[in-house]
């Protein structure tokens, strides 16, 4: 299996490295960091360089298709290259995945219509404009469509992912060799338990 990674400025770094790396992991699975073109594609906090080995064009037709979200979202809606990328690139694919606010992209490309889809907490309604149904969860499946919720759940997602790819004992194993059994010091991951003023707070961060 081909999974492809598109690269833009302003990605979130833990949303593309984290489904790298259980896909990577995976027996059988090579992925790709891809942008427009080939070089090196800086995150959203500006400290933090992935390289592009390939071209989109280089990358036609992945088996599957991961896109980042982060604050270089608003900019990537609006870029006919990759848009026109990721149509073609689904019509392909096995799997069509987004990270974050990756599905504001999905959107923008128009593969979301009719679909129910996640996205971080603080822009998940904004789906609806695009013709999606938002949910609240943290993994979504509708079709050959895959969403998740924001940065962390991009771990989650491309093990999910991955079981219904590889098998589930094949995730299994990728789970344990990267060893994600997460066990966070705070309870106030879900924007769904925290008051006011720490979502504030948090999107302040962005």
């Amino acid at each position: 299996m081909h999974a492809a990674i598109p690269l833009y400025p302003g990605f979130t770094a833990l949303d593309a490295v984290g489904p790298y790396t259980v896909l990577a992991f995976a027996p059988g699975w090579t992925v790709t960091f891809a942008a427009a073109e080939p070089g090196p594609v800086t995150d959203d906090r500006g400290s933090l360089t992935l390289a592009a080995t390939a071209a989109l064009a280089d990358v036609p037709r992945p088996d599957v298709v991961v896109v980042p979200g982060g604050p270089g979202t608003a900019e990537a809606m609006g870029d006919a290259v990759l848009l026109d990328w990721l149509r073609a690139a689904h019509e392909h694919a096995a799997w069509t995945t987004s990270v974050c606010s990756g599905s504001l992209i999905l959107g923008a490309a128009g593969l979301l219509g009719g679909r129910r889809a996640t996205s971080h907490w603080g822009v998940v309604e904004g789906l609806a404009g695009f013709g999606a149904e938002p949910v609240r969860e943290r993994v979504v499946v509708d079709g050959t469509v895959v969403t998740a919720a924001g940065v962390s759940a991009g771990i989650d997602m491309a093990l999910d992912l991955l079981a219904r790819a590889s098998g589930a004992d094949t995730a299994r194993a990728v789970q344990l060799v990267t060893e994600y059994d997460p066990r966070p010091p705070f309870d106030s991951g879900d924007a769904a338990r925290a008051d006011a003023a720490l979502r504030e707070a948090a999107l302040s961060l962005i």
